[in-house]
C-alpha cells in the first residue's frame, strides 16, 4: 500500500490548520488506499536552513534534516494542508520544502486549502511553481475551504459542508492513480 504523508503547513498559536489536518487524516484512513502519516510542522520543528550544502547534493550534517530526509523519502504521496497568508503560503512550509530536492522528486501531491474568499487557492498556485521545479506532480482535484472560520465549531474541531466532504474522495483517488503511475519513476512497480 502506497504511504500518504499529509503536511500540516501552519505553526502559529490558534491555527486551524491542526483541525483541518485532524479531519482529513481520517478521511484518508476512512478511504483506504493508502497508508497514512499525519505530519505536523509545529512538531517538526525544523530551524531556519541550517545546511551548509545544496539540498541536491544529500550531504546532510544535521540530524533533523537526515530524520527529515527519511520521513519524506519515505513517503509516495503527500497532500499539503496549507493557509493562505498574504497570498501565499507559510514561511514553515517553504522552509520544510527547501530542506530536500531528490525526496520530493516524482511524488504526487494533493492540496486541502483554507483561507478567506479564495479559500487559500492563492497559496497552493504559488506552491504548484515551486513542487513542480522538484519534479512533484499536483493534482488537479483538490480540498477548497473558503472562509475557514464558519466551519470550526465552539470545540475547535472542523465541520465541513457536504461540498467539502463530497471533494475529498475525487482527490485521494487522483492522488492514487498518479502515485501508481510515477511509481515507475521512482523505480517501483507501479
Amino acid at each position: 500500500m502506497p504511504r500518504l504523508q499529509i503536511i500540516i503547513a501552519s505553526t502559529r498559536p490558534g491555527r486551524v490548520g491542526l483541525p483541518i489536518g485532524r479531519w482529513f487524516d481520517a478521511r484518508a484512513r476512512e478511504h483506504g488506499a493508502f497508508e497514512v502519516e499525519l505530519v505536523d510542522l509545529l512538531e517538526l520543528d525544523l530551524p531556519l536552513m541550517d545546511e551548509p550544502n545544496h539540498p541536491r547534493l544529500s550531504q546532510y550534517t544535521q540530524q533533523h534534516t537526515k530524520q527529515w530526509s527519511a520521513k519524506v523519502n519515505a513517503a509516495d504521496a503527500f497532500v499539503l494542508i496549507t493557509p493562505e497568508y498574504n497570498y501565499g503560503f507559510t514561511a514553515p512550509l517553504k522552509n520544510a520544502i527547501d530542506y530536500l530536492h531528490n525526496e520530493w522528486r516524482y511524488k504526487p501531491v494533493g492540496f486541502v486549502s483554507y483561507g478567506g474568499v479564495a479559500g487559500g487557492t492563492r497559496a497552493v498556485q504559488m506552491l504548484k511553481q515551486i513542487l513542480t521545479t522538484l519534479k512533484m506532480t499536483p493534482v488537479f482535484e483538490a480540498v477548497t475551504v473558503p472562509f475557514v472560520a464558519q466551519f470550526i465549531d465552539d470545540d475547535g474541531d472542523f465541520v465541513p459542508n457536504d461540498m467539502i466532504e463530497q471533494s475529498v474522495k475525487p482527490m485521494l483517488d487522483e492522488l492514487l492513480r498518479v502515485t501508481q503511475a510515477l511509481a515507475v519513476l521512482r523505480g517501483g512497480a507501479g
